[in-house]
């Protein structure tokens, strides 16, 4: 896996895991509010419809297309299309029926996607199939085959809206049964000169920086072929800033929050960081096969200047990872501030 970070001596890893549903993850920033309605639960689109299925793409991952050629170059300044998952990408077998999760009507058909209209403001899209309904057509719950999966797809991308707005479907409430015991992970922390991609050495950090941290989830198990063990992103990741010896400078906060809405994807590259690209990411006409994803984060849109906000002295960054099922972990690096002339 290519990374355009700095990584240096000096870093500390603590992980925790916890299978429960919290309401709120412990230590992490609150969700934010969503103009919601009662969450119903809902089976899975295929069968059996109370048995969990492997997953390979989740919510908020990152969908990048890039213009240029394959290389670091491209993934650092390249234009492209890029933008936000809006859903969930559920493992199916060639020709396998794909059923409508909720009741409801048929209100959009396109050669992509189907959207069923169910009631109290949700709605439900299903993307790359070989469809079978027709707009206005009534469809039941469990028992319309929306349609089936192509060889080629073999996976079916659930959109789940509330009034409009895409939520993730694997929140507590939602798709059951759903659950997840392994902790995602965070593997670097790297400094950057202001807005800019030159690095930063940790032990001389100075005037505007940017705090860019590499963090991961897994995919389900049971992802067959090529995409078993590619990764996937983290549902939340948070971030604070303590003295060395412990005293808190900056409190936890959040830098990427997927827990129930995703941002606009004009702010694609306010979270993620430059260097991020999709697993089997395409570049130009090149199609990175069986090549894991790239996944950095921003831990703040603007710059920080040290000057004003930390001033000299020793600190530690610690970055925790958190999934949808609360399961965390967090990778600590010091960093030395140093603005004043020798």
């Amino acid at each position: 896996m290519r990374r355009s970070t700095l990584l240096v001596a000096g870093v500390t890893v603590v992980a925790t895991c916890t299978g429960g549903l919290p309401s709120a993850l412990p230590g992490a920033p609150p969700a934010r509010g969503l103009p919601t309605a009662t969450a119903l639960e809902y089976g899975w689109p295929v069968q059996p419809f109370n048995r969990e299925h492997a997953i390979r793409g989740v919510f908020g991952d990152p969908r990048t297309i890039f213009y240029g050629a394959p290389d670091l170059n491209t993934s650092l300044y390249g234009g492209g299309r890029f933008s936000f998952h809006q859903g969930i990408d559920i493992v199916t077998r060639a020709g396998e029926a794909v059923y409508a999760v909720e009741s409801g009507t048929v209100t959009r058909l396109n050669l992509s996607s189907v959207t069923v209209d169910s009631h109290r403001g949700r709605s439900f899209q299903y993307w790359h199939l070989r469809f079978l309904v027709k707009k206005g057509q009534s469809v039941v719950a469990r028992r319309t085959i929306i349609g089936r999966s192509p060889r080629a797809r073999r996976h079916v991308h659930l959109v789940e809206f509330d009034r409009g707005v895409a939520v993730n479907p694997l929140q507590p409430g939602h798709l059951t049964p759903y659950g997840d015991t392994a902790k995602p992970s965070v593997t670097s922390i790297s400094f950057r000169f202001g807005d800019g991609l030159e690095p930063q050495f940790a032990n001389d950090v100075h005037g505007p920086v940017v705090i860019v941290a590499a963090a991961y989830d897994r995919a389900s198990d049971g992802v067959p072929g090529f995409w078993h063990g590619l990764p996937v992103a983290p549902a939340l990741v948070s971030w604070r800033i303590q003295r060395w010896n412990g005293r808190t400078v900056v409190p936890s906060r959040a830098a990427a929050d997927f827990r129930q809405t995703v941002p606009l994807n004009r702010s694609f590259w306010g979270t993620y960081a430059r260097g991020t690209f999709q697993n089997m990411a395409v570049f130009g006409r090149h199609y990175s096969w069986a090549q894991p994803g790239v996944y950095l984060f921003r831990l703040t849109r603007a710059p920080i200047d040290t000057r004003k906000r930390l001033g000299d002295g020793v600190y530690d960054v610690i970055v925790t990872a958190t999934d949808i099922r609360g399961n965390s972990a967090s990778l600590a690096q010091r960093f030395t501030v140093h603005n004043r002339s020798s």
